[in-house]
């Protein structure tokens, strides 16, 4: 749920406020601040995957060095199991060896290709990206409507937009809209919830 937390923070400075500026620049913090944040965890946490795959394929190519036999018979043994006969599945392991014997089993035995390979920068870009397009609707929010109830207006809005983000969800995934649409906004509003409670459990009152 994009810039989701923004939109449990934003009503509490709204509903604090009987002026539109500070809204916001709580907005446009939470927005910047949220895109650095999720940008460089996503960074952080796809960086520690591409280490493992070099790991990995560190080791496979130590493997294939010291004991190039018993890897050709795994190589052979991975497409038995896809389905080919016994013979062919070693005749394609030995010519596959001989064309690139790394990357046959970079490919086949550890499972990672061009396109599962993990990169750093793109995820953490791509991550920026998405909340920094989610953090805008509530931004247009927080400029266009009526200064008085401000925090009304941006929890029913963020309701609305966990819908059509349900919407969207199921349109892309080829899943029940009715169902996604269900899940996103129960618990979005949970969420809400639960942020109201523990404010008002540590005595947080903004009204």
């Amino acid at each position: 749920m994009t810039a989701f937390y923004q939109r449990q923070v934003w009503p509490c400075v709204a509903a604090a406020s009987d002026i539109r500026e500070p809204i916001i620049l709580a907005t446009l913090a939470g927005l910047v601040a949220g895109a650095l944040s999720m940008a460089a965890g996503e960074y952080v946490s796809v960086s520690s995957q591409t280490d493992i795959e070099k790991a990995d394929i560190k080791r496979e190519k130590e493997e294939l060095e010291q004991m190039p036999d018993m890897e050709l018979q795994r190589l052979a043994e991975i497409y038995e199991e896809r389905g080919l006969k016994k013979e062919t599945a070693m005749l394609v392991a030995k010519e596959l060896t001989t064309h690139d014997a790394l990357g046959a089993h970079v490919r086949d035995e550890l499972g990672i290709n061009e396109i599962s390979q993990a990169k750093p920068f793109q995820a953490a870009f791509a991550s920026g990206a998405a909340f920094s397009v989610g953090g805008i609707l509530p931004l247009l929010v927080a400029l266009f409507m009526p200064i008085r109830h401000m925090e009304y207006y941006l929890y029913a809005f963020a309701i609305f937009f966990l819908i059509l983000l349900g919407i969207l969800a199921a349109k892309t995934g080829g899943s029940s809209i009715l169902k996604a649409i269900l899940r996103i906004t129960f618990w979005g509003t949970v969420a809400m919830g639960l942020t109201a409670l523990v404010g008002h459990l540590f005595g947080v009152n903004l009204a």
